[in-house]
C-alpha cells in the first residue's frame, strides 16, 4: 500500500530554536499512527508543521505524492486535511449546531448531509444541537471539535492530545470513537498523544520523538512491549 502521507528530512524553528531535526515519518491509507514521547520532543511541533502552522520549516511533506510544504494552512482543508489542535477547539459562545455550520462556506449544499451523519457519529452532539459549545462537558466539547474535523470527510486527521484534561471514562470513549471512525471510514489518523499507553494499543504503527529527532518506530504492538519504551514512556521499571 501506497503512503498517504509522507515526510522527509523535516526541520522547524519557533524563532531561533529548532524544534525538529531532520524528522522523517510516513502514514498509509486506512492507518492509526501515532508519535510519542517526553515532554519538548517536537510531537505537537510535527503536527503544526504537517499543517503549516510553524513560522519556519524545511523538508518535504507529500499527501498523495503532491508536495504540500507551501500550501496555506486553510487550503490545505481542500487537499483533504483536518486538523483537531491541542485544547478542544470549540467557539464556546456559539451553539453546538452552529459550530458545525462554520463549514458551510466549504461544503455549501453538502453540509446538512455531513451534519446529519456527525450526529450520527456523535448522538450526544444531536441532543444537545441547540446547546451553547461552552456549556458542554470537556469531552463532549472534544467530539464536537472532532466531529467538526469529519465533516470535510478528510483523507488525513490530524489529532494533537485528544484527550488532554479529560476523564479516565471520557478518555476510553474518544479513543473508542476515534478507533470506530477509522475501522468504518478507513480514515487514515495522526496523533499526538501524552498517554503513550493508550495511544500505542489503539495505534497500527508509532513513532517515539526524542529531542525533535527521531528515536524509535514500530507497530503499536512492538512499542507497547520494547523495553526501552516501557522504561523510558510507559512508566514501566
Amino acid at each position: 500500500m501506497s503512503n498517504l502521507l509522507t515526510i522527509k528530512n523535516l526541520n522547524a524553528w519557533y524563532d531561533q530554536a529548532q524544534i525538529l531535526h531532520q524528522v522523517n515519518m510516513h502514514v498509509k491509507e486506512g492507518e492509526i499512527v501515532s508519535i510519542i514521547g517526553p515532554n519538548g520532543a517536537g510531537k505537537s511541533t510535527c503536527l503544526k508543521a504537517i499543517a503549516n502552522l510553524v513560522p519556519r520549516k524545511e523538508g518535504n511533506i507529500f499527501l498523495q505524492g503532491k508536495e504540500i510544504s507551501t500550501i496555506a494552512s486553510h487550503h490545505l482543508v481542500k487537499e483533504g486535511i483536518s486538523f483537531v489542535p491541542q485544547g478542544r477547539s470549540v467557539f464556546p459562545s456559539l451553539r453546538v449546531e452552529e459550530n458545525l455550520e462554520l463549514l458551510g462556506f466549504i461544503l455549501k449544499k453538502d453540509l446538512d448531509k455531513r451534519i446529519k451523519e456527525v450526529y450520527s457519529q456523535f448522538p450526544v452532539l444531536a441532543d444537545k444541537k441547540k446547546q451553547k459549545a461552552g456549556l458542554l462537558s470537556g469531552g463532549e466539547q472534544q467530539m464536537l471539535a472532532l466531529g467538526r474535523a469529519l465533516l470535510i470527510k478528510p483523507k488525513l486527521l490530524l489529532m494533537d492530545e485528544p484527550t488532554l484534561g479529560l476523564s479516565p471514562k471520557m478518555k476510553k470513549l474518544i479513543f473508542e470513537k476515534v478507533k470506530e471512525i477509522n475501522k468504518e471510514t478507513r480514515l487514515a489518523i495522526l496523533m499526538v498523544e501524552q498517554n503513550a499507553r493508550m495511544a500505542l494499543k489503539l495505534s497500527d504503527r508509532a513513532y517515539v520523538l526524542e529531542l525533535g529527532r527521531n528515536r524509535l518506530e514500530g507497530t503499536g504492538e512492538e512499542l507497547l512491549h520494547d523495553k526501552e519504551v516501557e522504561h523510558l514512556y510507559l512508566g514501566g521499571h
